[in-house]
């Protein structure tokens, strides 16, 4: 797993201002808000998480979705469930915002190197994994086949659209897209994300997975991948539920053993398993 260099206690605990620069809407409850730093950026690995903070309101705990390239640039793409993040869903360009962190261990795109890399994502999962296929394409020549398998519940609910029709036209990455149900005019794929893990090209005895989405549908993504005969401590999922400080000291994502935010967010299948059948709290 990768992660990023350790900051300092005071740099952990306290928030920093940032800018709105854009405000990108996905769907009609899902936005990704690009910021800017009032200061020094600061670097993330893919699949880290920051806190993000409305004055007034409260912090949520969000992956990144930016280049980890362009550290100055900085994004999160956010669904509207609660009261922070309907505040973050209504922040306009010129608002300033607190950020902590990064936090937590990345997607092992190191380990993955000269293997098949494949990504499944689900709904906003496409989000935290993002940056690991903006960082992978980077530097394409390290990994053998890359593909994406991305689901949503229909064609309305697909984020990041214009990536996936730029990466649907790249040669260097084989894309994979299905919705759970169709509407009039809608040409590709329908069904479950898992229905296409049988189907796609690449060597399960050489694949490294990435996987992010709803915790049943990772829970099935696991399976499907087993059967098709993938190593499990080769599949990585992220979870992300009930952060609250990041630091592992107020115990609200305590799961099992582990604590998400200081032990995650992601996890090798095998750390997790027998934890995500665990009923949300």
């Amino acid at each position: 797993m990768t992660v990023a260099p350790e900051l300092p206690v005071s740099d952990l605990l306290t928030s920093r201002p940032y800018v709105v620069s854009t405000v990108r809407q996905q769907t009609h409850d899902i936005v990704t808000i690009d910021v800017r730093p009032e200061g020094e950026p600061i670097a993330f690995v893919p699949g880290q998480f920051d806190m993000v903070y409305v004055y007034g309101t409260g912090e949520a705990a969000i992956s990144a979705s930016s280049d980890p390239a362009t550290p100055e640039l900085l994004s999160h793409t956010i669904r509207a469930v609660g009261g922070v993040t309907q505040a973050l869903n209504e922040l306009q360009p010129g608002a300033t915002i607190g950020i902590r962190g990064p936090y937590g261990r990345g997607w092992p795109l190191a380990a993955a190197e000269g293997r098949d890399l494949v990504i499944v994502a689900g709904g906003i999962g496409l989000a935290p994994v993002r940056p690991a296929i903006l960082a992978a394409l980077a530097q394409r020549e390290r990994f053998s086949r890359i593909a994406l398998l991305v689901g949503a519940r229909s064609p309305r609910d697909l984020v990041f659209r214009d990536d996936l029709d730029r990466w649907t036209a790249d040669r260097r990455i084989d894309v994979h897209v299905t919705v759970d149900s169709a509407v009039r005019g809608w040409s590709g794929r329908v069904g479950v994300v898992t229905t296409l893990i049988p189907r796609v090209p690449f060597d399960p005895e050489h694949a490294t997975v990435l996987t992010c989405g709803p915790e049943t549908m990772m829970w099935f993504t696991g399976e499907a991948l087993r059967k098709r005969g993938v190593d499990p401590a080769q599949v990585y999922v992220t979870l992300e539920r009930n952060m609250k400080c990041a630091v592992g000291t107020c115990g609200h994502c305590q799961l099992g053993p582990v604590f998400l935010c200081r032990d995650g967010p992601v996890f090798a299948w095998p750390e997790v398993a027998d934890l995500l059948g665990e009923r949300e709290l």
